[in-house]
């Protein structure tokens, strides 16, 4: 039934007032927000912000991390017909100049000090940001700013306009239509401005009773929401799908402690971008190498089992009977002992998705009996397209589209749906809105695959980044960076990978290695460093990344239309890639143009033919200093292997 986020929160409060909304670790004790105490929260909350001047259609800036607070705040706002507009609490100031100015943003609710500096920051650019206020007080006490106060105040203000306005809030609910617009949310802005990506109570709603329904979530769901706000996958996880079902969201109390938190809440429902798990495996295959002589061969030897038959294990296939015996021993000793590790003890499903994932990585989470799937969705979408049911998940798709959603493939390759879960509008952006809605409803999504024969979609990569290589032994050959950077990735030693090719003769990347990872390597390897410079540029490191890059050629051999994908030449770029330098998005996505045009002396001494080229690169420190690393560095060539069948397509 059509309804709208504080309803669905009332709804909640009314038929289960005691049962558990909300957990945040405080101090490292769980600390329980029920939905009557939630709901009673809201109320106030938006009490204060109307009696502050907060208005139907008025933006709201919401920045922090995951806090009850601030999840009463959005639905605070959407109570009055407000809209919340969550920002990346990790983004520098300069970042949110376009946004707050763009939503015409004069009210602010963020989490601590650190974000309440930089909307101080932010008034000499956004004169009209006037009302701030925060959830945690520490280091606030003689901050005197006009506008600036708690959430505790605010909260204060409201229960006095609440109790002299009784029927204020009540009624303002009753307004609002699932039509009204709900949230917005601003794209990561990997090519210029980032845009606002509208969205009403219905599509989001509709897009999270779908997931509901697929994978028979309940009430009785545990979450952890450790992700940015800011991200839909966060939010339509921890926030839609939260309220349409009923379950309990839990908020660490930091980002250092997410994985005890993981641990104590063992989540039965689980969401991470690739990265994440990426980086979790990294964590495990660190503690392999560390240990003693027969845990490894231990561990080695139920992997292999695992790879083998843990899948099929887990899709309900038979398996022999000497396998099943291995793979219960395996449990017993090794996957079960490691699920417990990781946290995943109690999942039931498990997502992943904002990019591709690996097919190795992919499969070792299922093969040690984590229910792992993918996802295909994206911000415009309010995220649930396509997903992989039970028993039927492949590591080459992202599954089948679920209720409501059609879709279909252009002549140029590029994927095309139509769905009740699709943006209203790019915000005061007509030009780019009609650029991706058709008259007829439907959305261009950039990428570009094909549904097979099973009705799975197969997603190859951005359809702008798909490309074609030119001259040399792969004349023609289809080239798909994406593709080829998630395999460099799989291994723990290389953290980021950015590949070349379009044009071009042949395949070129840099690598930015895992400074944990291959400092762990180094250490035991009694190989001294000064620093991740210094580590990058070690000669034994470099070989390390060779062999990497060589064992993804000789897995592209073998797949006819990515085989003249293999990279030839590489380097170990000299610093980590990161969001401050413009070199990542806030989700950590690749802005392969950008870097192109910021290395471009590496690029050009990479198809140069060089063996070596100095750089000099500014960096930007967390505390806003500036400075500038430099190197020479080192470029290789890797060993390529012929197609498996012949010539690549």
């Amino acid at each position: 039934m059509p309804t709208t986020f504080p309803r669905l929160l009332l709804d909640h409060a009314k038929a289960r007032p005691g049962a558990p909304a909300l957990r945040e670790k405080v101090y490292g004790i769980w600390q329980t927000t029920t939905w009557a105490d939630l709901a009673l929260l809201v109320r106030r909350l938006a009490c204060g912000l109307a009696h502050a001047g907060l208005k139907p259609g008025d933006h709201l800036v919401v920045v922090g991390d995951n806090r009850p607070r601030l999840y009463a705040t959005m639905l605070a706002a959407q109570s009055l017909g407000a809209i919340p507009v969550p920002l990346y609490q990790d983004a520098v100031a300069a970042e949110y100049v376009f946004p707050v100015n763009n939503a015409e943003v004069r009210f602010a609710v963020v989490e601590d000090q650190e974000q309440v500096d930089k909307m101080l920051e932010l008034r000499e650019q956004c004169p009209q940001l006037a009302h701030i206020w925060y959830d945690n007080p520490r280091g606030l006490r003689n901050y005197a700013e006009a506008g600036l106060d708690s959430l505790d105040a605010l909260v204060a203000a409201g229960q006095a306009h609440d109790a002299s306005n009784a029927r204020y809030f009540d009624d303002e609910v009753a307004q609002r239509s699932p039509g009204d617009v709900a949230a917005m949310f601003f794209t990561s802005g990997t090519t210029g401005n980032p845009k606002g990506v509208v969205h009403t109570h219905a599509t989001l709603l509709d897009r999270a009773r779908a997931g509901q329904s697929f994978d028979k979530l309940t009430e009785r769901e545990e979450v952890l929401a450790y992700m940015p706000l800011a991200w839909i996958g966060q939010n339509i996880f921890s926030y839609a799908q939260w309220l349409a079902c009923g379950y309990v969201v839990n908020c660490p109390e930091s980002a250092a402690t997410v994985m005890i938190d993981l641990k104590e809440i063992g989540p039965t429902y689980y969401f991470a971008p690739p990265r994440v798990f990426e980086g979790l495996l990294t964590s495990v295959m660190i503690r392999m190498e560390d240990a003693g002589r027969i845990r490894r061969w231990m561990f080695q030897r139920a992997m292999d089992v695992a790879r083998r038959v843990g899948p099929a294990v887990l899709d309900g296939r038979p398996v022999g009977l000497l396998d099943a015996l291995k793979y219960r021993l395996g449990d017993l000793f090794v996957y079960g002992p490691l699920r417990n590790t990781l946290g995943f003890s109690r999942v039931r499903v498990a997502y992943t998705a904002g990019e591709a994932i690996g097919p190795d990585l992919f499969t070792f989470y299922r093969s040690i009996g984590i229910n792992l799937k993918q996802l295909y969705g994206s911000t415009e979408t309010a995220v649930f397209v396509c997903l992989q049911p039970d028993h039927s998940v492949r590591a080459d798709t992202v599954g089948v589209p679920i209720d409501g959603v059609e879709i279909k493939v252009a002549a140029n390759g590029e994927i095309m749906v139509r769905s009740p879960g699709l943006l209203k509008e790019y915000y005061k952006n007509p030009k780019a809105t009609e650029e991706v809605l058709t008259a007829d409803g439907w959305y261009h999504t950039g990428d570009a695959g094909f549904l097979d024969a099973t009705g799975h979609l197969k997603i190859i990569d951005r359809a702008k980044d798909v490309g074609r290589l030119m001259g040399g032994p792969a004349d023609g050959a289809m080239f798909a960076p994406k593709y080829v950077e998630n395999k460099l990735k799989f291994f723990p030693f290389i953290k980021e990978a950015v590949a070349f090719g379009d044009k071009r003769e042949k395949v070129c990347a840099f690598v930015n290695i895992d400074f944990e990872a291959v400092g762990n390597w180094a250490e035991r390897r009694n190989l001294p460093y000064a620093g991740y410079t210094d580590l990058a540029c070690k000669a034994e490191v470099l070989e390390l990344i060779r062999d990497c890059v060589e064992k993804v050629n000789a897995d592209l051999a073998a797949d006819a239309m990515l085989a003249g994908s293999q990279v030839s030449r590489f380097l170990v770029l000299h610093k980590e890639l990161d969001a401050d330098d413009g070199e990542l998005t806030r989700t950590r996505k690749v802005r392969r143009g950008y870097i192109g045009e910021k290395y471009q002396v590496l690029v050009d001494a990479m198809y140069g033919g060089r063996t070596d080229q100095f750089i000099e690169t500014a960096v930007k420190f967390e505390d806003g200093r500036t400075g500038s690393v430099s190197a020479t560095l080192k470029i290789l060539d890797a060993k390529t292997f012929a197609a498996i069948g012949g010539k690549a397509a």
